[in-house]
């Protein structure tokens, strides 16, 4: 073993977040100079919805494809684009790369979004939400959690993973690094679980954060992660108003009265239907002017003054006072205030 061969499995060696960063060999013509021995060919489906657009822009596929040596076809009775290889192809994965972005045009994933399939550092994943759960209302439910308050959701998904990210029907297509569409998966199937994305959100944020750190780089990140725990209670298991239980008695609870007791003790049952109706309108009126009286008494308090008491009523008499000693002390003001003048 060589040098350089010992040093490339050292650096292999170590965390498994390295192993992504692995470089792919470009794949050229001088590897396959022969071609493929056989033809190959994929078909998918498309909308009626996407006709339009795909009728469009159909030149720039063609050209696109034309570069890697693959034929494209656009059948709009059928509703099918298909992808075949020819005698000068010489990349065997570049159809499957092809057939891959018809699936994702299908999808109505842009032109200018799925071409960028065709790189080589680059991937998708077309993940089916349909069957997570029959009830639509909860389906819409969590796939509009997915998408969140003006898309801020899948935005913040698409910056943390380096992916493009577009919900579509039952169905969610992603485009970009194979580690990315890993992690978008996993949070586009805990949220149709019923767990919220914000936990896998923070989760991502978290280690971005932690690898940025060499000390934290190689040790174990578990404790610095959100752990979700499910407070889910079943109604069933939880009523909504507790019964308390009353004492023990032998005998049975009465037995509750019929619309034709509660007649009789009234002495409705005896009545015919026109009597029946005036007693009714006759109660009726007799509660209307009772509400009436109790409204009138009620803005009349604001306008009865309150009670006196005997202090504000009635003058102080319990002190005394010395008359002589008063008239004694006005005479010796005025005396001094005479003097003065002279």
């Amino acid at each position: 073993m060589s040098e350089d061969e010992s040093g490339d499995i050292a650096k292999v060696k170590g965390p498994i977040d390295d192993a992504w960063k692995m470089k792919i060999p470009d794949f050229k013509p001088e590897h396959n100079p022969n071609g493929l021995l056989e033809e190959s060919s994929f078909a998918t489906l498309f909308p009626q919805y996407r006709e339009q657009y795909l009728r469009q822009i159909w030149p720039l596929v063609e050209k696109t494809l034309a570069d890697h040596f693959i034929k494209a076809e656009l059948d709009v009775a059928e509703g099918s684009m298909t992808v075949r290889t020819s005698r000068k192809t010489w990349d065997p994965y570049i159809i499957i790369k092809a057939r891959d972005m018809i699936k994702l045009m299908s999808r109505s994933v842009p032109f200018e979004q799925a071409k960028r399939v065709l790189d080589d550092d680059t991937s998708c994943d077309i993940i089916k939400i349909g069957k997570f759960t029959t009830n639509k209302e909860k389906f819409l439910k969590r796939r509009q959690r997915l998408i969140g308050p003006n898309g801020c959701t899948l935005k913040s998904i698409e910056l943390l993973t380096n992916c493009y990210v577009l919900v579509q029907g039952q169905t969610v297509s992603a485009l970009g690094p194979y580690k990315g569409l890993l992690q978008v998966r996993r949070i586009v199937e805990d949220t149709m679980k019923n767990i919220h994305p914000i936990y896998n959100i923070k989760a991502l944020m978290i280690k971005r954060e932690l690898a940025k750190d060499p000390k934290l780089k190689n040790e174990n990140w578990e404790r610095f992660l959100p752990k979700f725990v499910n407070q889910n209670v079943s109604k069933r298991k939880q009523p909504r108003k507790k019964k308390e239980k009353k004492p023990y008695t032998p005998f049975p609870p009465p037995q509750s009265e019929s619309k034709v007791d509660k007649l009789l003790a009234s002495g409705e049952y005896f009545l015919n239907t026109k009597q029946r109706k005036s007693r009714q309108q006759k109660e009726k009126t007799e509660k209307q002017i009772e509400a009436t009286k109790r409204k009138v008494a009620t803005r009349q308090q604001a306008f009865i003054p309150p009670e006196e008491t005997a202090s504000t009523s009635k003058p102080n008499t319990s002190s005394s006072v010395d008359l002589e000693a008063l008239k004694a002390k006005i005479k010796k003001a005025q005396k001094g205030k005479f003097n003065f003048k002279k």
